[in-house]
Formats: structure tokens, C-alpha cells, sequence
């Protein structure tokens, strides 16, 4: 139990941090949510969050810039999960759930065909690496078109 406290604690200070860096490099104005992750989710979403403000590079896997799938893939792999390099094939990765059974960590995919994922971050955002010329935020999901999500491992 003082294990999943500490975590909680990490995550929340992580999560903080995050927003700093974001506030001073870029991104979104959105405010992070507190919604606790746990497990593996958390660790990919601490992993995404400590990404913001890092420029966007088709194909690019970091650590200094990301393409979408590059930061899902390497957020995820931090909590022992293989991923696939594309959003595309991302999608077929774990368990299908609907958009109001999302959690913190969850895979979210957007357009069709798919061609870009995010992190779930609860509250209705996600973290994501957007598109060239833009860098590593936090946005509402509404802000692209959904078509999917999955919760890997």
C-alpha cells in the first residue's frame, strides 16, 4: 500500500511538473486533469506528460522529438509493452473500449482511416505528438474526430 502511494505521489508530482513545462514551451492552455491512473497506465502517461513542449518529427521515436505513434510506442514500452510503430496497426494492440470507458493510459485513435493516436489522460484529454510544426500537449479528445481506443496490456 506505501508503494501505491508513493506512485500516486510521483505521478501527481510528475503530472505537475508537466504542466510547468508546457506553461513555459508550449502546448495547450488546457489544464491537466486529476484523474488517477494506476499500474502500467500510469507509467505511460508519466512518460507522455514528461514530453511536453518536445517539437513534432514524422517518424521521429525521441527523446528530444516525437511523431504520434513514436511517443505512444515508446510511453508504453516504458511499462513493459510492445507496441507496433504505426497508429494503424497500434489499434490492434489489447482491448477494445468505448469512448466513456476510457482511462488514464488508454490508446485513442483518431480519422479514417486511422491515422493518429494519443494518450488518454481521464477528464477528457489526451496526450499527444500533433503535427508537424506543433510540439508535445494535452488537448480535449473532442478535438480531432474519435474512432477508437484500446487499453493495451
Amino acid at each position: 500500500e506505501q508503494r501505491s502511494q508513493r506512485e500516486a505521489e510521483g505521478g501527481a508530482r510528475e503530472r505537475a511538473a508537466a504542466a510547468e513545462r508546457a506553461s513555459r514551451g508550449g502546448g495547450s492552455e488546457a489544464p491537466l486533469p486529476n484523474v488517477p491512473a494506476s499500474g502500467k497506465g500510469q507509467i505511460a502517461v508519466d512518460f507522455a506528460l514528461a514530453q511536453l513542449g518536445e517539437p513534432y518529427s514524422y517518424g521521429s521515436e525521441g527523446p528530444d522529438s516525437w511523431d504520434c505513434s513514436g511517443l505512444t510506442m515508446k510511453a508504453w514500452a516504458q511499462a513493459g509493452v510492445s507496441l507496433p510503430r504505426s497508429s494503424s496497426a497500434q489499434i490492434g494492440v489489447g482491448t477494445r473500449v468505448s469512448l466513456s470507458q476510457l482511462e488514464p493510459g488508454d490508446l485513442v485513435f483518431f480519422y479514417s482511416p486511422i491515422s493518429h493516436v494519443g494518450i488518454a489522460l481521464g477528464g477528457g484529454q489526451v496526450v499527444h505528438a500533433t503535427h508537424p510544426g506543433d510540439v508535445v500537449s494535452v488537448d480535449p479528445i473532442s478535438y480531432m474526430p474519435f474512432a477508437g481506443a484500446t487499453r493495451p496490456g
